[in-house]
């Protein structure tokens, strides 16, 4: 008996889907241009911190890219800063602790309320929920310029519709002035109004994405909406929920308009970014002092980033592939 020879043809196997721009994307050419961005993006940063440790004499008559030659530095911007020296009214400190004030409770309202939102909207079956749904997500596109007077004017005098009043008029007949002002709760509520959009939409986005299996089993156990909320929905959702917060965080930090709007420049609630546009001067005579007070009032945004930061990527990636 013969045994015939077969040939045999080896198919190639397909190669996992997104492998070619993975490679693309690895390559030294590519690795090179990340580089260069990254360079560039860097350049305007050390220029601004060169020139906080130069002499305000020498940051005047030459550029910062002379530190090479002239390798003169000094602390004295940073400490006139903190301090307030002689032509400044008072340090920068104050104005960081009412940031501080600020930033958390405008950080952690938003948070739970669009937690609450988007579970009801996602797993508590109503009439509507849709069309909620797409209200909040098309508030969106609302500019927040467009609701700055509406709001100082709702703060000082109240809101109502008809005679169904929505908002109690809190203006003082004494003072003529609002009993809000001069308090954080007006930065509270309009930080807080103008992320739930937002929040209330990424959250809506990860929270309808959990197992069904889970919610049955807890309500099967007895497990009211409550318990599932705050024993499942937000130990689940906690990489959704850094990744917002850290938005949220730098977004309220360098806020400018709302600050100026409803805090004004005082140092009893202004926070520190309207205290930095004065720190230049009229005709930009301390630029030196603008710098240092800018390089201080990022140190602790990059640390909340930093501490943050394996939360945030795991809350990019689990949005995208959770399922």
């Amino acid at each position: 008996m013969s045994v015939e020879a077969q040939e045999v043809v080896l198919v190639p196997q397909s190669q996992p889907r997104g492998a070619s721009t993975r490679r693309r994307l690895s390559s030294p050419a590519a690795t090179a241009i990340v580089v260069a961005i990254t360079v560039l993006w860097t350049i305007p940063t050390v220029g601004l911190f060169v020139t906080s440790i130069r002499p305000v004499q020498r940051s005047k008559v030459s550029g910062w890219w002379t530190i090479a030659s002239d390798r003169t530095v000094t602390l004295d911007n940073y400490a006139q800063v903190l301090s307030g020296g002689d032509v400044l009214p008072d340090g920068v400190v104050p104005y960081l602790f009412n940031t501080v004030a600020i930033v958390i409770p405008a950080t952690v309202i938003p948070i739970l309320l669009a937690c609450m939102v988007a579970y009801a909207i996602a797993w508590i079956p109503f009439r509507g929920a849709n069309a909620v749904f797409v209200v909040i997500v098309a508030l969106q596109v609302l500019p927040i310029q467009m609701t700055l007077l509406p709001l100082l004017t709702m703060f000082s005098n109240g809101w109502s519709v008809g005679a169904i009043p929505l908002f109690p008029n809190l203006d003082n007949p004494e003072t003529g002035r609002s009993l809000l002002m001069g308090t954080f709760v007006p930065l509270w509520l309009v930080h807080t109004a103008v992320a739930l959009p937002l929040a209330v939409f990424l959250m809506h986005n990860f929270i309808a994405r959990l197992p069904r299996e889970i919610m049955d089993a807890a309500r099967i156990d007895g497990a009211s909406h409550y318990v599932i909320f705050r024993r499942m929905i937000l130990p689940l959702a906690t990489p959704a929920i850094a990744a917002f917060a850290i938005f949220q965080f730098l977004w309220v930090w360098n806020d400018y308009i709302v600050a100026l709007t409803f805090a004004g420049g005082t140092s009893d609630v202004a926070p520190v970014t309207p205290y930095l546009a004065t720190l230049s001067g009229g005709f930009g005579v301390h630029e030196h002092l603008l710098t240092a007070g800018a390089f201080i009032a990022i140190i602790i945004p990059v640390v909340v980033f930093f501490l943050l930061q394996r939360h945030f990527v795991r809350g990019l990636v689990t949005g995208s592939v959770n399922g």
